[in-house]
């Protein structure tokens, strides 16, 4: 699943590209991906010219002047834009967007998603702020609201394993089982500990490394694992700096020790044992 960095990658991509465009069209191929995609979407899109674009936890924000689309990737979902002259509608290609560049080129903006487990939705402006896909989510790792106080008070009173808090999107968005697993591995933190024992230089340690792993991989593209991809529709390279994800059997780069795979909350969990306590 496309996580934080991913999402941060693709909204980069897309408004460097788009800002300033005009939707000439706008067509979808399915009645809907997790939720309903709104009806008439053409009526209600062409001639929007694309002001902002944005991100919320893991959604893409477009502000089209009075309206907003709110974008979900899922689980194997790209955003991806195309070359008018070359492109071919392919088998999950759920969304085709006609635009106009500021510069004249004419470009697709296309969102595919063979799992159909993404969104594609419309918003007022007045409404965003307040939409119910936003209602419960939990702190931006990159806000202000965000600090190793309110991880802090986060933590405490809390019996859940730490790897599954700070994956909780109620609490913290975007810090998805990727990069969980890093930031335990560079806190020293072993993922099996509750919440509730970490110390405040514990807190401190896993703070940092949360927006250091966060910035590093946005910084590298993403990961790219399986189905990820830039805009552009390149591949991100974060994938060749992990330490621990994916690595099952393989020797820590710590210490030397192999690294471990559990499965927590049916997810995959990788930990050097003698490195995280």
């Amino acid at each position: 699943m496309p996580e934080l960095p991913e999402v941060e990658t693709v909204c980069r991509g897309l408004a460097q590209s788009l800002l300033g465009a005009k939707i000439f069209s706008a067509e979808a191929f399915a009645p809907k991906l997790r939720i309903e995609i709104p009806q008439n979407l053409n009526s209600k899109l062409k001639n929007k010219i694309i002001n902002s674009i944005n991100r919320k936890a893991k959604y893409i924000l477009i502000d089209l002047e009075d309206v907003v689309i709110i974008a979900h990737l899922g689980m194997s979902g790209r955003m991806t834009i195309q070359e008018q002259e070359s492109f071919v509608r392919k088998k999950h290609d759920h969304i085709v967007i006609e635009l106009k560049l500021k510069n004249g080129e004419e470009k697709y903006l296309v969102l595919n998603d063979p799992r159909r487990f993404g969104i594609f939705t419309l918003s007022s402006v007045e409404d965003i702020a307040k939409h119910k896909l936003f209602s419960k989510l939990g702190l931006e790792p990159f806000s202000e609201e965000f600090s190793w106080q309110a991880l802090k008070k986060i933590c405490e009173k809390r019996t859940k394993n730490i790897k599954a808090t700070i994956m909780d999107s109620s609490l913290i968005v975007g810090v998805g089982n990727i990069y969980a697993c890093e930031c335990l591995f560079r806190a020293g933190i072993h993922p099996e500990r509750a919440a509730e024992s970490l110390t405040v230089k514990e807190i401190k340690k896993l703070y940092g490394e949360i927006i250091k792993t966060l910035k590093e991989a946005i910084a590298a593209g993403g990961s790219t694992l399986k189905d990820y991809s830039k805009a552009n529709g390149e591949s991100g390279y974060f994938q060749f700096n992990f330490k621990v994800y994916g690595k099952e059997a393989q020797p820590c780069p710590t210490c030397g020790a192999k690294i471990l795979r559990i499965v927590q909350n049916n997810r995959s969990t990788f930990y050097c044992n003698k490195c995280q306590s």
